[in-house]
C-alpha cells in the first residue's frame, strides 16, 4: 500500500512526515505529542497547516521539504548547491521508495519511534538522493541526507537539511566564546533574514553555537516552547535560522564545505552529519531530552566515572619520576581512581615548539620508559591516562623533517603558525598509519586506560600537498576513523575530547569519546557558566570538571577550596592542582570531597537536570533530581553581589508535588564563611543555636548537628520556596533534599 504519511512518536514528541504525490518528505508538526491518529486525522494535520495563496508568489503553495528545493519556489537556503557544468543545480527528486519498520494503515505509518529512509531520484540531473529520519525513545530527532552521483563529475557545495519552525518561536539563543570561556549564551530576535553560524576554524571551535535553538518569546528553563538544532560534526560547519518574508521559517545545518572539497565521481556519494533536531517545553526539558537519548547509546560510559588527576598544572613539560610517583601517593590517599600523564612526556618535548609528531618515549627523560610511573599508579589502584595530540606536529620534529609533505598546506607555503605548530594532515594514508601505529605501540606497551586526546590550533589554509586542495573534510573523517580503530583494537580504552580546551564538544565526537574538557580555564567563577550551558547538549557525567590551584592558571584569581571543590561536583569530577603545594588540611578536605562525589556520582550522574529561572544574576540555582523523585542535590552558586539585598525566597522544581522532602543545607566547604543562614537551616524560628562558647553565626562555621533543616512537600518546594542564605559571593551552599 502506498504510504502518504508517517507518525514518528516516543518521549513525548510527534513527528508527521507527509510524503505524499512522491514529493520529497516534510515535516508537518515536530514538537508536542499529538496523540493517536488515524489516517484521516493525519491528513488533516497535514491539510491544517498548508498556507493560503499568497499575492505575487508562485501559483501553487510553497512546500518546504527536509531538503528546501528551489523548484518548489523556496526562496530561502536551499538545501543543495552543486552543479555539473552549470547544469543539475536545481534538481526535482521523486520519490522512489519509503522504507519503514511498519505497515502502513489506509496510507498512515506510525512508528513509536524508529527509522524512516526516503529515497528518491532526478534522472534528468543524474542525481539520486537518500534521507534518513530517526526519532528516539527520548524524543530526539535526528536526519541525514547521503547524495549520489550517477553522471559525469559533480561539483557539491553544500547539502543541508532543514526542520520547521512554527510562526510563534521568534527568540533565538545560541552560544559564542572563545578560549577560556567557552559557551557564552547570546540571545536574539529571529527576523526577516538568516541568522547564520558557520564555523570554518577545522574543528567545532571555543565559539561554535553548539545548539542554534528558537522559540518562544521569553524561554526560560522551565517553560516556553523550544526547538533546536545542533549538527553533530567535528569539522567546518553551519548552524542557520531562517525567516522569509512570506512566514515560513525553518532551522538546519550541515557541513560546511570548502570550495572544490568535494567532488562526486559517476557512482560517488556524499553523506551529511547527522542533524539533531530537540524540542522542549523549557530549555531544561530540551536539554533533559539530548541526555536521555545520550545515556541511552550501547556507548556510553555505564561505570562510575572515576576521580580523576591530571598533572599539567603541577609539573608542565618538568617531568620527573620521583616527583610523578609522590603526585601519585598523595593522589591515591585522597581518593583518586585516574591518574593522566599530560604533555612532556615523548621525544624532544621539552616545550611547546618541538616534538610534536615524535611519538616516541623520551629516552633522555625516561631511561626505563613509562612503565615505571605506570606500573607504581597502577599498584596503588589508579589507572593511567596519557596525553596525546595525534593530529598536529611541530616543524622542529623529527616527523616533519623526515616527510614535510604530511603537513597541510596550499598554495606553496606553510600555513601561519599557532602554537608553533601545524596540522598533520591525516588524510594522507602514509601519515594516518604512522599515527596509529605509534600510538598502538604505546598503548600496547603498557596498560593505558585513557588517553586526553588534544587539538590546539585552528586549520588554516588546511590543503593537502601538493596541489593544495582543501582536506578539512577528510581530516575530519580521519580523525573519526582513527578513534574509531582504536577503540576496537583495545576495548574499554576512554577517550577525552579535548582541543584547546571545549573547541571539540559536539554528538559527532561524542560518539566516539567518554567525556569532553569544558575548557583549559579551570577558575569555578568562569567554570559556572561553562557548565550551566555545555550542560544544555551534554549531560554532567561527560563534561570534565576538575578542582583547580587556589589561584588560577587561566584568570590569576583566588579562590576558597570549597567553592572550586562544588563547582567541580557538577560534572565529571577530578583534580587539576599541584597536590603537592596543598596543606595537610587542604588534602583533608579534598578526600572529603572526593569522598562527597564517589558516594553521590550515581545521582549526580543518572539524575535529571534542574535549572531555576533566576531571581537574580548574582544567584544560579540548579539541582539534580534522582530519576525516582526520590532525593535530589541542588547548588545554590553565589557568584557576585546582588544590588537587592536578601534574594528572599528561592524555589527548588523537579520533585514529586505529593511527596514529603527533608531540605537540609550541607556544611561540606564551609560556605556561610561567617555569614548569617536563614531560620530553616535549623528547623527552629529562632535560627542557628548560639554555639557554647557564645559564639554566633556571624563569627563561626556551621556544623552538620545545626544544619536539622526542614520538611516540605514537592509541591510547596516548587511553588512557595524556602529563603535563601545570606552569603559573600563565590560561595557555592549544597542542599540536600530526601524523601520522608
Amino acid at each position: 500500500m502506498t504510504i502518504d504519511t508517517i507518525h514518528l512518536t516516543a518521549g513525548g514528541v510527534s513527528v508527521l512526515i507527509d510524503v505524499r504525490g512522491g514529493l520529497l518528505p516534510a515535516i508537518a508538526h515536530w514538537g508536542a505529542a499529538l496523540g493517536e491518529l488515524d489516517a484521516a486525522s493525519a491528513r488533516a494535520v497535514v491539510l491544517a497547516g498548508v498556507p493560503p495563496q499568497a499575492n505575487n508568489t508562485v501559483d501553487e503553495p510553497v512546500r518546504v521539504a527536509l531538503l528546501p528545493e528551489q523548484r518548489t519556489g523556496w526562496l530561502g537556503r536551499p538545501g543543495l548547491s552543486g552543479s555539473r557544468d552549470g547544469a543539475a543545480w536545481s534538481p526535482w527528486f521523486r520519490v522512489t521508495a519509503v522504507d519503514t519498520d511498519a505497515e502502513p494503515v489506509d496510507g498512515l505509518v506510525t512508528l513509536p519511534g524508529g527509522a524512516v529512509r526516503v529515497s528518491a531520484r532526478d534522472d534528468t540531473a543524474e542525481l539520486e538522493l537518500a534521507i534518513d529520519i530517526e526519532l528516539s525513545a527520548a524524543g530526539v530527532l535526528r536526519t541525514a541526507a547521503t547524495l549520489t552521483n550517477h553522471g559525469d563529475a559533480y561539483l557539491l557545495e553544500d547539502l543541508s537539511l532543514a526542520l520547521p519552525l512554527p510562526p510563534r518561536a521568534r527568540q533565538t539563543l545560541d552560544f559564542a566564546g572563545r578560549w577560556g570561556k567557552e559557551r557564552t549564551p547570546q540571545r536574539g530576535e529571529l527576523t526577516v533574514g538568516a541568522h547564520v553560524r558557520e564555523g570554518r576554524r577545522g574543528r567545532t571551535g571555543a565559539d561554535a553555537a553548539t545548539l542554534l535553538t528558537v522559540g518562544e518569546p521569553g524561554f526560560g528553563f522551565a517553560r516556553g516552547e523550544v526547538w533546536g538544532v545542533h549538527v553533530g560534526f567535528s569539522g567546518n560547519h553551519r548552524h542557520y535560522a531562517e525567516r522569509l518574508s512570506s512566514g515560513e521559517q525553518v532551522a538546519g545545518g550541515g557541513e560546511l564545505l570548502l570550495p572544490g572539497e568535494v567532488v562526486l565521481g559517476t557512482g560517488e556519494s556524499y553523506r551529511t552529519p547527522w542533524l539533531y533536531g530537540a524540542w522542549g517545553d523549557g530549555l531544561d526539558d530540551q536539554a533533559g531530552r539530548l541526555h536521555r537519548h545520550l545515556r541511552a547509546r550501547p556507548q556510553h560510559p555505564r561505570r562510575p566515572r572515576p576521580v580523576t588527576l591530571n598533572v599539567w598544572e603541577a609539573v608542565y613539560f618538568d617531568h620527573d619520576l620521583a616527583r610523578l610517583t609522590d603526585l601519585a601517593d598523595r593522589a591515591a590517599a585522597i581518593g583518586v581512581e585516574r591518574y593522566v600523564l599530560d604533555d612532556g612526556w615523548f621525544r624532544h618535548r621539552r616545550n611547546d615548539r618541538a616534538g610534536l609528531g615524535d611519538w616516541y618515549v623520551d629516552e633522555q627523560v625516561w631511561p626505563d620508559g613509562l612503565t615505571p610511573l605506570i606500573d607504581h599508579v597502577r599498584g596503588l589502584g589508579m589507572e593511567f591516562g596519557l596525553w596525546f595530540e595525534p593530529e598536529m606536529v611541530n616543524v622542529d620534529s623529527d616527523l616533519a623533517r623526515a616527510h614535510p609533505d604530511w603537513v597541510m598546506q596550499t598554495g606553496g607555503r606553510l600555513p601561519v603558525e599557532s602554537r608553533h605548530q601545524q596540522v598533520l594532515n591525516l588524510g594522507i594514508p602514509e601519515a594516518y598509519a604512522y599515527i596509529r601505529d605509534r600510538m598502538v605501540d604505546i598503548l600496547s606497551h603498557d596498560d593505558i586506560a585513557y588517553i586526553k586526546w588534544d587539538h590546539n590550533r585552528d586549520l588554516v589554509d588546511a590543503g593537502t600537498w601538493p596541489g593544495g586542495r582543501p582536506g578539512v573534510h577528510e581530516q575530519t573523517l580521519a580523525t573519526y576513523r582513527l578513534m574509531d580503530e582504536l577503540k576496537e583494537r583495545f576495548p574499554g580504552l576512554e577517550i577525552e575530547s579535548c582541543s584547546s580546551g571545549g573547541a571539540r564538544v559536539d554528538l559527532g565526537v561524542i560518539e566516539r569519546t567518554d567525556r569532553v574538557w569544558v575548557s583549559d580555564c579551570i577558575d569555578p567563577l568562569e567554570r559556572q557558566q561553562m557548565h550551566r550551558w555545555t550542560q544544555q547538549l551534554l549531560p554532567p557525567e561527560l563534561l570534565g570538571a576538575h578542582v583547580a590551584s587556589g589561584r588560577s592558571h587561566t584568570t590569576h584569581r583566588e579562590h576558597d577550596l570549597g567553592f572550586r571543590a562544588a563547582t567541580a561536583l557538577v560534572g565529571h569530577f577530578g583534580i587539576e592542582w599541584d597536590l603537592a603545594a596543598a596543606s595537610d588540611a587542604e588534602l583533608a578536605a579534598l578526600a572529603e570531597w572526593t569522598a562527597f562525589y564517589r558516594e553521590r556520582r550515581d545521582l549526580l550522574h543518572g539524575g535529571e537536570l534542574v535549572r531555576m529561572d533566576e531571581v537574580d544574576p548574582t544567584l544560579w540555582v540548579s539541582g539534580v533530581v534522582a530519576p525516582d523523585r526520590g532525593r535530589a542535590l541542588f547548588s545554590l552558586a553565589y557568584l557576585g553581589r546582588s544590588d537587592a539585598g536578601p534574594l528572599g525566597r528561592i524555589t527548588l522544581r523537579g520533585l514529586d508535588p505529593d511527596r514529603s522532602y527533608r531540605v537540609r543545607p550541607l556544611a561540606l566547604g564551609d560556605p556561610a564563611g561567617g555569614y548569617r543562614v536563614p531560620p530553616w537551616f535549623a528547623g527552629t524560628e529562632s535560627g542557628v543555636p548560639v554555639g557554647t562558647d557564645g559564639s554566633t553565626p556571624l563569627s563561626r562555621s556551621l556544623t552538620p548537628e545545626e544544619t536539622e533543616g526542614v520538611v516540605l512537600s514537592g509541591r510547596t518546594l516548587e511553588a512557595a520556596g524556602l529563603s535563601a542564605p545570606l552569603s559573600f559571593p563565590d560561595r557555592v551552599w549544597l542542599i540536600d533534599v530526601t524523601e520522608v
